[in-house]
């Protein structure tokens, strides 16, 4: 698969290390790996491919996690128009806008 970035550093994912409670939940619902955990904390570690789908914001209990749902869905869809390519967000129908 090529790799899912978007628009480079335009991402509206950000994370509070310190509020983060180390439960590993942003990790197993990000479907383009996004963050890691490390040092029992979440660390951002590829923040160009988040589709800002806002799976992570919404499962993370400690509210460590914001980001601007729906975003980089748009902005591959609208690139993909742009492109003449069709509209295409990356995300394969889950967790799609």
């Amino acid at each position: 698969m090529k790799d899912p970035v978007y628009i480079h550093d335009i991402v509206t994912l950000s994370l509070c290390e310190e509020s983060c409670n180390g439960c590993g939940m942003c990790i197993k619902v990000c479907p383009h790996e996004v963050l890691e955990l490390s040092g029992r904390k979440a660390h951002i570690v590829r923040k160009d491919y988040c589709m800002e789908c806002g799976a992570c914001a919404l499962n993370c209990a400690a509210g460590a996690i914001t980001v601007k749902s729906g975003v980089g869905c748009a902005s591959g869809i609208i690139n993909g128009l742009l492109r003449n390519s069709g509209p295409e967000c990356g995300c394969s129908g889950t967790n799609c806008c």
